[in-house]
């Protein structure tokens, strides 16, 4: 692991440091009538737990990487299909989508085979998942029903699986195995998230999609779009980019995971739910916090393959 992957490491902890010291000290001169500042406490608290697990995973190396976004996928997966409504004749494919399509499309990042990497569930598991349910004779909105599925799937294994494959980019004179260019897509995206979360809070206006989210404002998607822009940007020493190539590189990661939010949002109303479950304080469940890198992983990773790998 190269010095550069320690510096941008060293950077999240003064920066979360930092945001523990202000959000706390923000939260206890309101009181504890104050959700907004309590909500952002609780979130930096738990980026602490988030940082402290994936920063020694991905200094570790591929395999670990590896490992730390399949559980990603499957905790996402999980959350995803106990909120859907599913019958005794979706549990073939169920199975399936947890213990062959995720190991399976993870063991193909792994071993770098991108043809079959970049097809497999879009087209096999596709397929794999409407024929197991129709084995099941289990007609009752069956379409309905592999929908379901097949999105799942997609979202929860296909496009959080993009993350780690950063890692495995042949780019000439730029090592992407130390990790350092997933670092940089994870900061940029999470950088966006929490800086149009925050920015709205403070000056937000007009809501964005009011049905979708109540926090997101437009005022906070172009402020804190534009400041993750510039955080990306800043750092493309720590890339192969030059500084208007990582600018455009992290726009496109602030506009597909706005949309990631977004579109997850729309499922979530649709299953009549606020949040993807409880298991990250603050954050609400695991898809809550990969909504966003599920669909930008695919856009940075296809991006940056086609241009400099």
């Amino acid at each position: 692991m190269n010095t550069d992957f320690w510096l941008l490491a060293l950077g999240v902890v003064v920066f979360l440091s930092v945001s523990s010291v202000i959000s706390h000290v923000l939260a206890w001169r309101a009181g504890r009538g104050d959700a907004v500042l309590n909500n952002l406490a609780e979130r930096v608290d738990a980026w602490w737990l988030l940082v402290g697990i994936g920063i020694p995973a991905i200094a570790a190396g591929r395999g670990a990487a590896i490992v730390l976004f399949a559980i990603a996928s499957f905790l996402s997966l999980r959350e995803f299909l106990s909120l859907t409504p599913t019958r005794q004749g979706d549990r073939p494919a169920m199975f399936a989508a947890f213990f062959i399509a995720i190991p399976m499309q993870y063991v193909l990042v792994g071993v770098d085979w991108y043809g079959l990497f970049a097809i497999f569930l879009p087209v096999y598991g596709f397929l794999a998942i409407s024929a197991l349910t129709a084995v099941a004779q289990d007609t009752q909105h069956y379409l309905e029903r592999n929908a379901k599925l097949q999105w799942a799937v997609m979202v929860c294994v296909y496009g959080i699986s993009h993350a780690p494959a950063l890692m495995f980019l042949d780019i000439p004179g730029y090592d992407a195995a130390d990790g350092v260019l997933l670092v940089f897509f994870l900061l940029v995206v999470q950088a966006s998230e929490v800086l149009q979360y925050v920015c709205g809070k403070l000056f937000g206006r007009r809501k964005l999609a009011a049905a979708l989210s109540s926090h997101k404002t437009w005022e906070g998607l172009v402020v804190g779009g534009l400041l993750a822009t510039a955080v990306g940007t800043s750092l493309y020493p720590f890339t192969p980019f030059r500084p208007w190539q990582a600018a455009l590189l992290s726009l496109a990661i602030v506009v597909a995971g706005l949309f990631g939010g977004l579109v997850l949002s729309a499922v979530k109303r649709s299953l009549g739910a606020q949040d993807w479950g409880s298991s990250l304080s603050g954050h609400g469940g695991m898809l809550d916090r990969m909504d966003s890198i599920a669909f930008s992983a695919p856009i940075c990773f296809h991006l940056t393959r086609f241009w400099f790998a």
